[in-house]
């Protein structure tokens, strides 16, 4: 029988047939799929006539539709539901994968029709679009090591397969280490626990074939054990196995890989020019240089810590009251900081979740979008990769507009985290394709599934990321939705976070679990008056694991890598009851891929645009404003990686943001 890969699938809307893809499937397709790529790149590289931009930069994009095919579905359920299969075609693919796209940035031929098109740029009478897709076309080659010969050549091709296959490790390890620990709790151990965190426990241990509740190093179960949990020796178990994955001495250990890969990167960066991988990877970006990076993150790292240096003064005599003597320590923190937040703004979590359930917090997502943009959402039964998963056609006053996958609860075959990706990116060349846009989470599963307010901003940033996704309108797939640069790419799912909490929105969607009564104000007013608390905690860890990244790109390293972890955290200052938000060893943002290299500031830089950005919302004095919506659609959302951000976010707002949004928006400025 033919490969499911090669076959046309009799699926609605050409949604890949999970249900007919096996594992052996996927290899052999795999290497069809580069063979057809590799002709065809081929083919454009050898055609006679003098190159133009549709012979050349459009014939280009007629490659690749086999490859695309098997990978996107692949990585859909490599991330999500992986198995010892899948990590192994994932280590096999991964430096294929580089090798492959080594070569073609190595053909010569192809490379001069690339420059010869680019040099003539000017007197092609290209549209705004073409003219940015043939900058970065040629950008890319560039930055590949198209220009490259010799030695430098070879050696460009060896590291790039090496950090391929590093990537796939370190990511693989860190799954390995939050898959294997787990700790039992016995009846006394669950004193203090409120009963979702419990029923979640339990549900985890279910998993694992136990009778018994466990605590594991997701997100959704161990953050609010270490809220709650008056036990400090099991929060201190927790924190340690939390602290030390990928750390932990055995076969899934990732600092000699991160090592490994920061040396890597810098030998890269120099063989292309540059001084060092920041000034490598910024070019690209809108930061453009590791100084203007570094000054955002130090105008927000000195009143975060000078917060979090007061908050910890608090804290501390709270844990000593207690009789404890000694120091906070980073397994304190979030325990008496929820004690603290109990008695400052009487928030119980227990009650906050009760109101937010997992499927009206969907609802009050697909509600947002379709008073801002008109989309509407309809349930559909799809062939999808997991049972868990759920479907949705997206359409606007009747057309197809994109498919939408919500996978949402934690289990140990799904990386931790959460994420959006697209199956299929929106396109009009070669031919006109809409997307397929999942968002995966890790929340814990349990019946009703009910979120803390933390997680209900998760699910409203990853749906913005989805909108990008759905409502690009460009012609070409190299600059659809989300291919922009890192910098910018998390300004539409950090603003989408703003309308979870509209009141206008929780009084509608949030409602109680049980008896379906909504939110009463004074909860909702107090829910949103919390909004910023903490906050000096929360910036801390995030600018520590920031800077640290950033650091780490600047030049060789000075020591060890934790050695050197640990100087650039002294330099700073950190308080030692905060630890990073991400530790090396299982820093996936940055090592897993290069996606967030020397980038993790990213989220960041793209809140002093969403903080500017809401507020174009407020100065109307309506979060719905039907012309600002417009805009927003028309001049971001819309338009990908086609034009400059900056150009975009100055057509929308008509200057770009300042700092002062962000302060403000963290409550860091009086």
């Amino acid at each position: 029988m033919t490969n499911i890969f090669l076959r046309d699938w009799n699926t609605p809307f050409g949604f890949p047939p999970f249900d007919q893809i096996t594992d052996d499937d996927f290899a052999p397709a795999f290497e069809i799929g580069l063979q057809e790529d590799l002709s065809a790149i081929q083919k454009v590289a050898e055609n006679t006539d003098a190159p133009t931009f549709e012979n050349t930069i459009d014939a280009l994009q007629h490659s690749g539709q086999t490859l695309e095919r098997v990978l996107s579905a692949f990585y859909a359920v490599s991330g999500a539901d992986s198995n010892k299969k899948r990590e192994a075609l994932m280590s096999e693919f991964s430096p294929k994968l580089s090798a492959f796209s080594s070569e073609i940035y190595a053909n010569k031929t192809l490379f001069d029709r690339i420059k010869t098109v680019y040099q003539n740029r000017n007197h092609l009478n290209l549209t705004t679009e073409q003219a940015r897709v043939l900058e970065l076309t040629y950008q890319n080659w560039i930055r590949a090591g198209a220009s490259l010969t010799g030695s430098a050549e070879a050696r460009m091709k060896e590291i790039k397969q090496r950090l391929a296959v590093l990537g796939t490790q370190f990511s693989q390890n860190v799954l390995a280490d939050e898959r294997e620990w787990f700790m039992v709790l016995q009846p006394d151990d669950l004193e203090g626990l409120p009963d979702f965190l419990i029923s979640a426990a339990k549900s985890a241990g279910a998993e694992k074939g136990l009778d018994q509740p466990i605590i594991t190093t997701s997100r959704s179960l161990f953050v609010p054990f270490m809220q709650f949990s008056p036990r400090r020796d099991l929060r201190e178990k927790a924190q340690k196995a939390w602290m030390s994955r990928g750390a932990n001495g055995n076969d899934a250990d990732n600092r000699d890989i991160a090592a490994e890969t920061l040396a890597l990167r810098h030998e890269m960066a120099q063989l292309l020019g540059y001084a060092n991988f920041s000034d490598y990877k910024l070019e690209t970006e809108m930061a453009k240089s590791s100084q203007n990076v570094r000054d955002l993150l130090m105008a927000v790292w000195t009143p975060a810590k000078e917060r979090a240096i007061k908050d910890e003064k608090v804290l501390t005599d709270m844990l000593q009251a207690d009789g404890i003597n000694g120091p906070l320590e980073p397994w304190d923190w979030r325990y008496y900081s929820e004690r603290r937040r109990q008695a400052e703004h009487s928030l119980d979590e227990a009650e906050v979740k009760s109101y937010f359930q997992l499927d009206r917090m969907i609802d009050a997502a697909f509600d947002v979008a379709n008073r801002l943009f008109k989309l509407e959402f309809r349930p559909i039964t799809l062939p999808l990769y997991h049972p868990d998963c759920r479907a949705w056609e997206v359409t606007r006053e009747g057309e197809h507009i994109a498919i939408f996958v919500g996978d949402y609860f934690a289990r140990g075959s799904k990386r931790s985290g959460a994420w959006c990706s697209a199956m299929r990116s929106q396109a009009k060349f070669p031919i006109s394709q809409k997307p397929i846009v999942v968002n995966v989470c890790n929340f814990a599963k349990d019946m009703p599934a009910l979120l803390s307010a933390d997680d209900v901003r998760t699910l409203f940033h990853e749906f913005g990321h989805a909108l990008h996704q759905m409502l690009s309108d460009v012609t070409y797939e190299m600059v659809s939705g989300t291919s922009v640069p890192r910098d910018f790419v998390e300004l539409p799912s950090q603003l989408y976070e703003h309308w979870a909490m509209v009141p206008e929105i929780l009084q509608k969607y949030a409602t109680h679990h049980a008896t379906g009564a909504p939110m009463p104000v004074d909860l909702m007013d107090r829910i949103i008056a919390a909004s910023n608390y903490d906050m000096g905690f929360q910036t801390v860890e995030f600018a520590a694991s920031a800077l640290v990244d950033l650091e780490f790109h600047q030049g060789p390293l000075r020591d060890g890598i934790m050695e050197t972890q640990a100087a650039i955290l002294s330099d700073l200052g950190l308080p030692r009851s905060i630890p990073m938000r991400h530790a090396t060893p299982h820093f996936q943002h940055v090592f897993s891929s290069g996606y967030y290299a020397s980038a993790y500031y990213s989220y960041m830089w793209a809140e002093v645009m969403d903080a500017d950005a809401f507020q174009a919302f407020e100065d109307v004095g309506d979060p719905f404003h039907a012309e600002t919506a417009q805009s927003l659609e028309r001049n971001i959302l819309s338009r990908g990686g086609s034009v400059d951000p900056a150009v975009l976010y100055t057509e929308f707002r008509g200057r770009l943001p300042e700092v002062d949004a962000l302060l403000k928006g963290r409550g860091l400025v009086a």
